[in-house]
């Protein structure tokens, strides 16, 4: 199957991406990237690459590897601008986040929201993850004017998580964990219908679901739309969008 995996030119978070790309492609999928202008490889947000604060609060070991292997990808290397894309031609739809000011593109364009909403219209499994939620927040349905999520449940970057990693970082990397001055959540409640849609999950700060692991991790699934918080829920959810691909 075909699963479209749409990225800003920089500072997406790399595990969010690389470790759904890694486990769908073993899956047997073939994932594609496309970007805003297209024709040039998107560059991940490279603190998550070294480390936020003295080499920590970065991506694990495993998503920078997998990381390292989509560099080399040509799908990466030499990706289709959103306005060329056709939603009939994929199965699948994958929404990743990230939190750096270059996510800005991705989650603030009309052009990509075009192409987001005619894809939600077909049925097919639909995946968001972190700050990727905003993007289906933000895409309104032509028949009620209200968000595409109006209706559903789901979850994304609770605020208390973004707050703890802002106020843990602002005296070094300043806004560097605010991508807007409103939370990612507060912005989600807002696009639904009744606030008991929001999932927010159990308490976690630290600890990560891994390929092996998946305690700390949380998911919520509505239909053929499904979303997860953060980094730490990347397995997970990627193997739940595995299954909704059938």
């Amino acid at each position: 199957m075909r699963i479209l995996l749409p990225l800003p030119e920089r500072d997406f978070d790399v595990t969010e991406v690389a470790v759904p790309w890694r486990m769908l492609r073993d899956a047997g999928h073939d994932v594609v990237f496309a970007t805003e202008q297209g024709g040039r490889p998107p560059e991940a947000d490279p603190l998550l690459l070294t480390g936020v604060l003295f080499g920590k609060l970065g991506a694990e070991a495993e998503a920078k590897d997998f990381y390292r292997e989509i560099t080399a990808d040509p799908a990466y290397r030499t990706p289709p601008a959103w306005s060329g894309l056709v939603p009939e031609d994929f199965d699948g739809l994958l929404l990743p986040g990230g939190h750096a000011q270059g996510m800005r593109q991705y989650l603030g364009s009309a052009s990509l929201r075009e192409k987001v909403g005619a894809f939600w219209s077909l049925g097919r499994p639909v995946g968001a993850i972190c700050h990727g939620v905003l993007v289906l927040a933000r895409t309104l349905d032509p028949a009620t004017g209200r968000s595409i999520l109006a209706g559903r449940r789901t979850t994304c970057l609770p605020a208390y998580m973004e707050r703890s990693a802002y106020y843990l970082t602002a005296w070094r990397r300043g806004r560097y964990y605010r991508t807007y001055p409103a939370y990612v959540q507060d912005e989600v409640l807002a696009s639904l219908n009744d606030p008991a849609q929001f999932e927010r999950g159990p308490v976690e700060l630290s600890r990560r679901g891994t390929a092996t692991d998946d305690s700390p991790a949380f998911v919520v699934e509505d239909g053929h739309y499904i979303s997860a918080r953060w980094p730490g829920d990347a397995y997970l959810f990627a193997r739940r969008f595995a299954a909704l691909l059938g």
